[in-house]
């Protein structure tokens, strides 16, 4: 791994398009957290675990973060819907809100994720 990817999350072939994704920890402002990353339309997304409507956790069940068509990310509790290549709401409660992004590399078959600001790997 180089420096510049980040830190590792999973092999990249964990990830299928629209499929289960990994959790992996992570610190919003020193506060431990989870973030999250999935495969859609090719591409690996990342976005802290916590929606914009109430501040829980997203997945159904652990790595279920999609909607039963493979298109949006759902939360679990109240149905808030957001596209997955932007974190954008889409629909239901979270009202203009999105997600808040984790920077994401996918480099020699892996996936790693970007610490920055507001989100860093915990100690």
């Amino acid at each position: 791994m180089s420096a510049e990817a980040g830190l590792f999350v999973c092999d990249a072939d964990q990830l299928v398009d629209g499929g289960r994704g990994i959790r992996f920890p992570v610190l919003v402002y020193g506060q431990p957290a989870t973030g999250f990353v999935v495969r859609f339309a090719g591409k690996p997304y990342a976005y802290l675990n916590r929606c914009a409507h109430v501040p829980i956790e997203l997945d159904w069940k652990e790595g279920d973060f999609f909607e039963s068509s493979g298109l949006y990310l759902m939360c679990a509790t109240h149905g808030a819907v957001y596209e997955p290549e932007s974190g954008r709401c889409a629909g239901g409660p979270c009202r203009g809100g999105r997600l808040l992004p984790i920077g994401v590399v996918e480099q020699d078959g892996k996936i790693f994720w970007q610490p920055d600001q507001q989100i860093r790997a915990p100690l």
